[in-house]
């Protein structure tokens, strides 16, 4: 078992369960079962309520009632495509492809700058790097949530996409490491395996999988997990350092997905 820590803020761990449950739940999921399943992962009733009024006041969780006429929430239509986008991202764990690029350039009125901002941070975190100001890249096949994450924002009008290759005079390889910063990415691979391969070797050590302790680690892990592969691009392993940690973070969580997110789905109940 794990402790929780400041990393897991009530927030991010309701998004993570509706992403990891809820979604396919086939209604609302009832105030109740929220704050039991919150509780499980160490958040008390009072946060779980703020946090869970501050998603719906972001238009992420919408009130609804259950068959039964209990107070519940369901994901918006926004919340929703936000979670299957970022689903492909977290699932996706084997070795991408070469596939070419996608560049955003963006240009943002002065009058505008706080716009401007937050489309440099959802840049940011769906992975895209800077090749210039005002131009982000990323592997071509995030062009699809990028798009998503610009609409869902109304910041389509300030950003056209572009597919397309590097032709440039630097080699790849070089350029990619200036347009990420790859240390502070494997940094953050390598908080998630010492923290979790731990984790993944007792699971593996262990004949029974009790339900509670299974959902508690899984949606824990899933937490930490679900933010690296949204800031880390997935390029493909010949621009990328030797030995890169992201290939030994993606083979735990995979393990621990496998071990762990059925036996969770008993204690959640919800799908």
């Amino acid at each position: 078992m794990i402790n929780v820590s400041d990393q897991h803020a009530p927030r991010s761990l309701i998004i993570t369960l509706y992403g990891a449950y809820g979604r396919f739940a086939p209604g609302p999921v009832p105030v109740a079962e929220l704050i039991r399943l919150l509780a499980a992962v160490g958040v008390d009733s009072p946060s779980a309520r703020s946090s869970v009024s501050r998603l719906k006041r972001r238009g992420l969780l919408l009130p609804a009632r259950t068959a039964q006429g209990a107070v519940g929430y369901e994901l918006s239509t926004d919340a929703r495509q936000l979670l299957e986008d970022q689903a492909r991202r977290i699932h996706t764990t084997d070795a991408p492809e070469d596939e070419g690029w996608v560049l955003a350039v963006f240009s943002v009125p002065e009058s505008q700058r706080q716009k401007r901002h937050v489309l440099r941070s959802r840049l940011a975190g769906l992975g895209f790097g800077t090749a210039a100001p005002g131009v982000w890249i990323a592997p071509a096949r995030l062009h699809e949530e990028a798009r998503h994450t610009l609409q869902r924002l109304r910041l389509e009008p300030y950003v056209d996409l572009f597919r397309g290759e590097h032709l440039g005079f630097t080699p790849t390889v070089d350029s990619v490491a200036r347009w990420w910063d790859l240390a502070a990415i494997a940094e953050g691979h390598e908080a998630f395996l010492d923290r979790y391969a731990r984790l993944l070797q007792a699971w593996e050590g262990r004949t029974d999988t009790p339900p509670e302790e299974a959902y508690r680690d899984y949606l824990l892990a899933l937490d930490s997990w679900r933010r690296l592969p949204c800031t880390d691009p997935g390029l493909p392993a010949r621009l990328l350092p030797g030995d890169w940690p992201g290939t030994r973070s993606a083979a735990v969580f995979r393990a621990l997905h496998e071990r762990l997110r059925e036996a969770g789905a008993a204690f959640a109940g919800i799908v």
